[in-house]
């Protein structure tokens, strides 16, 4: 998500803000609401600013009762960056709009890798913890925000879940702190997801579309200079460094930090609603309590480039395999 200034979003207040903005915060730490603005007639300069400022400062902003199609998704996405096409997406984007991406639950993996959609996520959260992640995470240059639309959601369930990596990092003690910030992990494309017996599709898609990339354990916001703890339980693999019983404690008592309540916000979906996220400050958890209802959850995706994460020392995220910065 590229900024103009983002000098003054650290001190982001809440009410009535530029250009009749109104910013109001839900949780302690993360989430607002923002009013005011009617995404589908555009936004002016004034405006972009202080959506760009309220993302920056509440890591999550969400709107309601918009009027969006997949046009209008497009031209607001391009507002605050570039959008990410992904050349696999295939079915998942809506003719003559490649940028898209669209995912209805219930629909979007139970044919194609031979499961229902509510075993894959069984699969994928065997643990509390391993569903929780950023958007593709196990880039050396994961996007820098996402922003998610609804069409169809189900009248009850299906809420997500966003937590705030900065106020986690901040909350370690500071010896944890410095020593998080010395260390780098190994994130790779499936490490949470726990395979069938026998033959599993699922498994042979994640050897075929390998990605890899050793990252900071701690990462500087290009734009804020918050130091983020960069851990999430669906793409981290192993410390480097640690044996692999000291990785894995270290790594379950970050996410535990990282997944805490009071780090957390919860957005209950409708019709219209628009989530607008900071990809690099965040991991954020689907729902998985809506796909034995019936009901479908139709969501439209876009994704914004970002840069490849760098550490508290400088030094930049290493690519093992699958990706190269600016390439998908």
């Amino acid at each position: 998500m590229t900024t103009q200034s983002a000098n003054d979003s650290a001190n982001g207040t809440a009410g009535h803000g530029a250009a009749g903005i109104d910013v109001r915060p839900v949780a302690g730490h993360i989430g607002a609401e923002i009013g005011g603005v009617d995404l589908a007639a555009g936004l002016d300069a004034a405006q972009v600013a202080a959506v760009r400022a309220a993302v920056l400062r509440w890591k999550v902003v969400f709107f309601r009762d918009q009027r969006l199609d997949h046009a209008g998704h497009v031209a607001f996405a391009r507002l605050f960056g570039d959008p990410v096409v992904l050349p696999r997406r295939g079915k998942a984007s809506p003719a003559g709009f490649p940028e898209i991406e669209t995912t209805a639950d219930r629909l979007e993996l139970g044919g194609r890798y031979g499961m229902e959609h509510e075993e894959w996520l069984r699969r994928r959260r065997h643990t509390l913890l391993r569903g929780w992640h950023c958007d593709h995470g196990a880039r050396v240059d994961p996007p820098a925000a996402t922003i998610l639309r609804a069409e169809t959601v189900p009248p009850y369930g299906g809420d997500t879940t966003w937590a705030n990596l900065a106020a986690a990092y901040a909350g370690l003690s500071a010896p944890m702190r410095a020593f998080a910030d010395t260390l780098r992990a190994e994130h790779r494309l499936g490490v949470g997801y726990q395979p069938r017996p026998g033959d599993d599709a699922y498994v042979r898609h994640l050897l075929d579309h390998q990605t890899a990339t050793v990252h900071p354990l701690v990462r500087v916001h290009p734009e804020t200079g918050e130091r983020l703890l960069f851990v999430n339980g669906y793409y981290v693999e192993q410390i480097a460094g640690l044996s692999r019983p000291e990785s894995a404690a270290i790594l379950e008592l970050l996410l535990e930090q990282a997944t805490r309540p009071e780090y957390t916000v919860r957005f209950r979906w409708e019709p219209g609603s628009v989530a607008f996220w900071d990809n690099r400050a965040t991991i954020h958890l689907a729902p998985g309590d809506n796909a034995h209802l019936g009901h479908p959850r139709t969501m439209h995706r876009v994704m914004l480039a970002g840069d490849v994460p760098a550490g508290v020392d400088g030094a930049p995220s290493d690519p093992l395999v699958g990706s190269e910065p600016g390439r998908w």
